[in-house]
């Protein structure tokens, strides 16, 4: 089932975030940077505010978070999605293609033509799963510090 986060949600996403994020991250930048308590309590925060702008989706599974997303709208008329993540033990259960179409199916209702995203460039399990969700480079930004910028152009109806 994918719904809208509450903030009854908060402490699990944010222990999801981080356990995704140690997958792709470890090895690659200090530990320091997505891992132990004062990282958790930030992620929280950061969680918290796009909670309380009614922008993130959950994917839920007996009863708790397997996925999340979230995303943030822009005034130049393209959205961002700024989180997608779900639990390793969930993996290759298609719980991050159900998040993914329920985010198309948010923007295109709100108007959006375009999104962007960033991704983590040596996260090739993501940049895998963005291309196969036709997700290209932005010919006009196509890097971001560490992070390949992404663009989708939103058709209506299609994927």
């Amino acid at each position: 089932m994918i719904r809208s986060a509450t903030p009854d949600d908060l402490d699990a996403i944010a222990a999801l975030h981080l356990e995704a994020r140690s997958t792709y991250y470890r090895g690659h930048v200090p530990d320091t940077e997505f891992a132990g308590a004062e990282e958790l309590a930030r992620s929280r925060e950061g969680w918290s505010r796009a909670v309380e702008r009614g922008d993130v989706l959950v994917a839920e599974r007996d009863g708790d978070p397997a996925g999340v997303a979230a995303y943030s709208r822009g005034d130049d008329g393209t959205v961002t999605l700024t989180q997608l993540h779900v639990r390793p033990e969930h993996w290759r259960r298609g719980i991050g293609a159900e998040l993914h179409a329920a985010c198309l199916d948010v923007w295109r209702a709100e108007g959006f033509t375009e999104a962007r995203l960033l991704v983590f460039e040596k996260n090739e399990r993501a940049r895998s799963f963005y291309t196969a969700h036709a997700w290209a480079p932005d010919p006009d930004t196509p890097r971001s510090g560490t992070h390949l910028v992404l663009r989708l152009t939103l058709a209506p109806g299609t994927e």
